[in-house]
């Protein structure tokens, strides 16, 4: 006989100790639902570390739900930090400890839900310097070249098939751009069009890892990789770096995949050297790990041409993600997948099962851009703009700037104890900045800001790093 609502509300309760139910007449989808009150319960303290979690199916069959509804409402609190995925062993709720305020240094209770200031700083108000990272200059486009892209899209009749690669073309003039850029050994046939970096890096973890795989990210990291590995069930092992780079002799050789930022490493801006890169490439030979390469902001160097992309010593090894996030705009909402054929294939037969795509107008339009060379061009308006902006940072910030030799960013090294303090100070006088805190995994090992230089004019960049000298008078 079925079982009623009441009895499948009465029996989760008995297994966690929850009186779990979902709504069919709410407006509110039951996979929302259900993340909803599991993470209250996480709040609340009903659901406590350590504690294991019923399967997805387990759950499903109590609630009276399809998996489909259980396993997405598990991977959103993955995503947010809420759960642990561990090999064979199911899910559990994650040691949700304490940490160091980045801004105020007082010691608070770490909530993985995204809070403004904290996880994700969100835009900044009109009138304050931004230094935060990861914001490119966006005003700096050629408006002309961007309206006709937009026309010659627009020109171009609706399609009605999909390509799970991307548009044939596009994917073309992307491999010869990687290979002129960025010595990528690519053609066509190695690239899928995603919608940026952690699109990529979600298809990449749902194609080609198994659930419960281990997944390697540097630490301190880019969280955002984290966050989806997380989602597809994968267990988070940090892995350390120093000023060049990943820590080759530090990685277990239990990893299906290593997410790692050689070009410039997020946060701490270390380039990886060449005799480690063959290291890195041996160790994944040998224990048959899966290298994620994130390019993000590889374009842009300022002492020597940028090293080859790790894909280019190793196509068989490393997976290439890249985007225009950063040498064009976020909002564009487009990267790229560069991989050997048949991890590929895997993806692009994972993306249709999906009903994934990548927006064909977008697509067109940014063909136009490389057609017309006009993407070229804004590269190398945007290359000496950044340069302007790295060297008043070297200029006024002096010894302590370090990873300046690419990208938007650098790190200033400072004592651990004044950070916070610097960082309340700075906001009061109209300048906002970011702290390595934010970008650890674990314990804090690295002091600091991670001072981006983006999206600020260079006579913001000059006012904001004059009042970071100010309250630090003995740099």
């Amino acid at each position: 006989m079925a079982t009623s609502r009441e009895e499948r509300k009465t029996t989760l309760r008995a297994h966690t100790d929850l009186p779990l139910a979902v709504d069919r007449r709410s407006p509110v989808t039951l996979a929302v639902q259900t993340a909803d009150q599991l993470r209250q319960a996480m709040r609340d303290g009903a659901l406590r570390a350590g504690e294991r979690l019923p399967s997805s199916r387990g759950l499903a069959a109590l609630l009276g739900v399809s998996r489909t509804v259980v396993t997405d409402a598990y991977q959103q609190l993955y995503a947010e930090g809420w759960l642990d995925g561990r090999r064979g062993s199911g899910t559990y709720v994650a040691d949700i400890t304490t940490y160091p305020d980045p801004v105020t240094g007082a010691t608070v209770r770490a909530d993985p839900v995204v809070h403004a200031g904290v996880t994700d700083p969100g835009p900044a108000d009109p009138g304050l310097v931004d230094l935060r990272p990861g914001r490119p200059w966006v005003l700096g486009h050629d408006v002309a070249a961007w309206r006709r892209a937009w026309r010659r899209a627009g020109d171009l009749p609706l399609g009605d098939t999909l390509d799970h690669l991307g548009h044939a073309d596009l994917r073309a003039l992307l491999a010869d751009h990687l290979r002129r850029a960025r010595a990528v050994p690519a053609g066509p046939g190695n690239v899928l069009v995603t919608r940026g970096t952690g699109h990529g890096l979600d298809l990449v973890a749902a194609s080609l890892l198994a659930p419960g795989a281990r997944a390697g990210v540097e630490e301190p990291g880019y969280r955002v990789a984290r966050n989806v590995f997380r989602a597809r069930g994968a267990e988070i092992v940090p892995c350390p770096v120093d000023d060049q780079g990943v820590i080759v002799e530090g990685l277990p050789d239990d990893l299906d995949v290593l997410y790692t930022t050689p070009a410039h490493q997020f946060p701490l801006g270390g380039r990886l050297p060449i005799a480690r890169r063959e290291r890195l490439l041996a160790w994944a030979r040998r224990t048959g790990a899966i290298i994620v390469e994130d390019d993000y902001d590889a374009e842009f160097r300022y002492d020597v041409a940028p090293l080859p992309a790790l894909y280019g010593l190793d196509p068989a090894r490393v997976v290439l993600l890249g985007t225009l996030s950063k040498s064009l705009s976020p909002d564009v909402g487009l990267g790229w997948l560069v991989a050997a054929p048949e991890p590929l294939a895997r993806i692009a037969a994972r993306r249709k099962l999906l009903g994934d795509r990548t927006s064909g107008p977008v697509q067109r339009a940014v063909l136009t851009l490389l057609q017309r060379g006009d993407l070229d061009r804004h590269l190398r308006r945007t290359r000496l703009e950044y340069a302007r902006r790295r060297a008043a940072v070297v200029e006024i910030l002096g010894p302590l700037v370090k990873g300046d030799t690419a990208g938007l960013h650098v790190l200033v090294e400072l004592p651990a104890g004044t950070v916070g303090p610097l960082v309340e100070e700075a906001r009061t006088r109209g300048v906002l900045l970011d702290t390595t805190a934010r970008h650890h995994h674990g314990p804090v090992r690295a002091h600091g800001l991670v001072l981006g230089y983006g999206s600020a004019s260079l006579d913001g960049v000059r006012r904001g790093c004059a009042v970071i000298r100010e309250l630090l008078p003995d740099l």
